[in-house]
């Protein structure tokens, strides 16, 4: 498969595993809303950020959406979105590599970007994420050739573009979504009493339907209500659906034996109505050798209203982006996404109670949007943006702000938010194991180290869990109390009386052990010594 190539590449593809395992430490006076959160803020560099995460969300990240710099060659007031090319790829490639660990095997990536870096983009991802894996790329239109932009000569850029990867596309179950569209204009007959048998039905015209229904003559109609005319039609359809029809005449040869044999009844019997029931699928109504289609087969639920839908397709040129600075109630001009776009990624790739990760937070939009469809969220912003955009923006949320996809989500507040900064390291220089490092942080690195997995449950004993039939246990800052000698993380025959049982092989990490190597053998454990075994990455 080909690969990119830029200056600087052997460096930037080991910068994700050279970043140093960092702690992550909460800070109860900007945590906001319920203290059992786990919706997640944090403040700091995102590749150190992704790396603090690994221990305990590798694997489990549902969706994740960044909007990286596009590298547009332009210096904007919030960002320096002027990063030399090489630079550019030098920041995105270990942050694509870390995401992909944290990516659940069923879950799915959308990374925002312009067409200065899409081409390279995609080949990073392909090399990433594996071009088998690669969904759609979907074009989004945020503009219009109108204003400032039409006066240039050449070709008005309008769009931007959504790459969407699977981690295992094989694993990969999106969800059915639906777009509003416009009317179908060819449903422009009506069954004035469809609540009637079949066989009585009387049909007129669209028009004359909606004339009578107004009790105006259509040019009367179209003269007093003016633009407004096919807003009051498209009205009166929606709510009549099942009476505004169109016919078509079915593909005699792709269809089964009973329903040519219904078209052919149909084809005999002019102006009747011939009925074909079926299991498991909608009954079908003929006339002339025509099939009659009812305007309501066509209408989806969107945000709880039935409306004229189809299914979603790569061009999004839908989603306005009206009143947009106002969403949030932060102001982030050039670089705010709409909150109806991050709502569309988790429609079609989550459900209720998912984790959803951004790591280019920006102004909060997507943690946001998750908080508001009840969504678990973890946002990175690095800098004063954490304070000045996100922090006020989710803590809007909890309190039941109103702006963007509130009223479709139906929000009312709730929920919260806990804020962290990126702490200590828990290794050293040297690599070996810093001293103030708690016993929890240091099982769940072990953990992961071992399993490639993050730890599940908050341990509070040494036997970390079994994977893979081995169990893993950790002695360590006297987690079993004082049990000499060294308060118990020393393996002995009485502490290893006390540690939970387990048939299969055991890996057991302690400062060191007074077991000699036939009883370990006997025991089946293999035996690794803190600090020199347990190792960075």
């Amino acid at each position: 498969m080909p690969i990119l190539n830029w200056l600087d590449r052997e460096k930037d593809v080991k910068a994700a595993e050279n970043v140093p395992y960092r702690l992550l430490e909460a800070d109860p006076k900007l945590s906001h809303g319920d203290a059992d959160t786990e919706n997640m803020l944090i403040q700091g560099d995102n590749l150190e950020a992704l790396k603090a995460l690994l221990p305990y969300y590798a694997g489990k990240v549902k969706c994740i959406y960044i909007d990286p710099p596009f590298n547009t060659q332009q210096a904007f007031d919030e960002y320096d979105d002027n990063l030399e090319h090489s630079i550019w790829l030098g920041v995105i490639f270990p942050r694509m590599e870390l995401l992909h660990e944290l990516l659940a095997e069923d879950g799915t990536i959308a990374i925002h970007i312009g067409d200065d870096e899409l081409a390279y983009l995609i080949v990073i991802l392909d090399e990433i994420f594996g071009r088998k894996n690669r969904v759609s790329i979907c074009t989004f239109k945020q503009g219009a050739a109108t204003g400032h932009k039409a006066i240039n000569p050449g070709l008005v850029t309008v769009t931007n573009y959504v790459a969407i990867y699977a981690k295992n596309k094989r694993n990969w179950q999106p969800n059915r979504v639906f777009t509003g569209k416009a009317r179908d204009n060819r449903y422009s007959r009506y069954i004035e009493n469809v609540d009637e048998h079949f066989s009585n039905w009387r049909f007129t015209t669209l028009s004359n339907a909606f004339s009578q229904h107004m009790k105006e003559s259509i040019k009367e109609l179209k003269k007093s209500l003016g633009d407004e005319y096919e807003g009051h039609l498209n009205e009166f359809v929606l709510s009549h659906s099942m009476n505004v029809i169109r016919t078509a005449r079915p593909d005699y040869n792709a269809v089964g034996e009973d329903v040519r044999k219904a078209i052919d009844e149909s084809n005999k019997k002019a102006d009747e109505i011939i009925f074909h029931a079926r299991e498991n699928h909608p009954d079908m109504y003929f006339i002339n050798g025509e099939r009659i289609l009812f305007y309501r087969s066509k209408l989806k639920e969107i945000d709880g209203d039935l409306i004229s839908g189809e299914p979603l397709t790569n061009l999004w040129d839908d989603l306005l982006s009206n009143n947009l600075h106002n969403e949030g109630n932060v102001k982030f001009p050039k670089n705010k996404k709409p909150e109806n776009l991050i709502k569309r990624v988790l429609e079609l790739c989550t459900k209720e109670n998912d984790i959803v990760l951004d790591s280019f937070l920006g102004s909060g939009t997507t943690s946001a949007v998750a908080m508001k469809m009840r969504r678990r969220t973890i946002g990175i912003e690095m800098g004063d943006h954490a304070l000045t955009m996100c922090h006020p923006r989710l803590k809007g949320v909890v309190d039941g702000e109103a702006s963007g996809v509130s009223k479709s989500v139906k929000w009312q507040g709730g929920g919260g938010f806990k804020f962290y900064r990126l702490g200590q390291a828990i290794f050293d220089s040297e690599g070996h194991i810093n001293e103030n490092v708690k016993f929890k942080y240091l099982a769940a690195h072990i953990w992961f180290y071992e399993t490639k997995t993050s730890l599940i449950k908050k341990p509070s004993s040494p036997f970390l869990g079994v994977h893979h039939g081995t169990a893993y246990y950790l002695l360590y800052n006297g987690v079993l109390g004082d049990k000499r000698p060294q308060g118990g993380n020393v393996l002995t025959s009485k502490v290893l009386a006390d540690l939970e049982s387990h048939d299969g092989p055991k890996v057991i990490y302690g400062e060191s052990t007074l077991l000699g190597p036939a009883r370990l053998a006997n025991e089946n454990i293999t035996f690794k010594q803190t600090p020199y075994d347990v190792k960075a990455r």
